[in-house]
């Protein structure tokens, strides 16, 4: 069986991110704030499938006739996304890819139509082309998209990944994904070929508690001080150690008013609410600590200076 007929295509993968940068020999777009999917578009209709390789057509049942844009037998590599005034709503498409029922489903496509953009062609005529240049790639899906309000083509451009990582942090976008021009496609590997620069904010957090998750790994909980009570605001377990744990002071004392929902958070240990730390986070997500990171605590800073 071919690619096509297979359809189990891992996603090639971004490696870590770095500081933006400019260089002839790649080309850069727009990372957008979705969920990674594999389209494969034949005569029988449209199959989308998620990194796990699970179908997501029954979630978003508007997107089932996308095969009528692409010619037969082509595999596309691509986001799937919810836009709101015409930038990826993200906790939007969440919320959709977790409703079941029928009437609800509907009516979520109906209000929040989803879109397939598609950065890769991988497949052409039921050959893969994974072992083509990017640029190659790029021109393939070009000739093989008819774009429309349910499929688009990310757009890219050469050189200047410093000037559009700009342009996306004003207008409070994901970031940029930066590829070299020449690379191949690796399913399922992790290469420099892809390199990724995303939008992060520092804010400072009142250490009210952690969450013990297994003897290496611990989530500190998350406050703001604010008219002499503490706000919960979420948890970080990304960067956490044993030794930060092990300067808290347990004091059996909640701070908040009541437990806050959240994984954990019942059986937490309460800690003096007295040492700040700073997090690393993406900014803009609804009041939630998305993709958060511990960077250390804070001894110049007390709780009052954080509300």
């Amino acid at each position: 069986m071919g690619l096509f007929e297979e359809k189990s295509v891992s996603p090639m993968l971004i490696a870590q991110m770095q500081e933006p940068f400019n260089d002839d020999g790649w080309i850069y777009e727009l990372k957008l704030d979705g969920c990674r999917c594999m389209g494969y578009f034949g005569q029988n209709g449209t199959c989308l499938r998620n990194k796990r390789n699970m179908e997501l057509l029954p979630r978003f049942p508007e997107l089932k006739g996308l095969h009528r844009s692409v010619p037969e037998r082509t595999v596309l590599d691509g986001e799937l996304v919810v836009l709101r005034d015409g930038v990826p709503d993200f906790f939007e498409l969440q919320r959709r890819t977790l409703l079941t029922g029928r009437f609800k489903i509907e009516m979520a496509a109906a209000r929040h139509p989803a879109s397939f953009v598609a950065y890769d062609c991988l497949c052409k005529d039921g050959r893969s082309i994974m072992d083509r240049p990017l640029l190659e790639r790029k021109e393939a899906l070009q000739a093989s998209v008819r774009e429309d309000s349910l499929i688009a083509i990310s757009r890219y451009i050469p050189t200047d990944g410093i000037g559009l990582f700009r342009a996306a942090d004003e207008r409070e976008l994901e970031g940029v994904v930066a590829k070299k021009a020449a690379s191949l496609y690796y399913p399922g590997r992790r290469t420099k070929d892809w390199i990724k620069f995303k939008r992060m904010a520092d804010e400072e957090f009142v250490v009210c508690g952690y969450i013990r998750k297994n003897s290496r790994t611990f989530s500190i909980i998350l406050g703001k001080y604010h008219d002499g009570s503490y706000l919960y605001k979420g948890h970080v377990t990304l960067g956490v150690t044993k030794e930060a744990v092990g300067q808290l002071r347990e004091s059996g004392i909640m701070p908040f008013a009541a437990i806050p929902a959240g994984a954990g958070n019942a059986s937490a240990v309460w800690v003096r609410p007295d040492r700040v730390c700073t997090v690393e986070y993406m900014p803009n997500t609804k009041d939630s600590l998305r993709q958060a990171v511990f960077k250390g605590f804070r001894t110049d800073m007390v709780p009052e200076d954080v509300d």
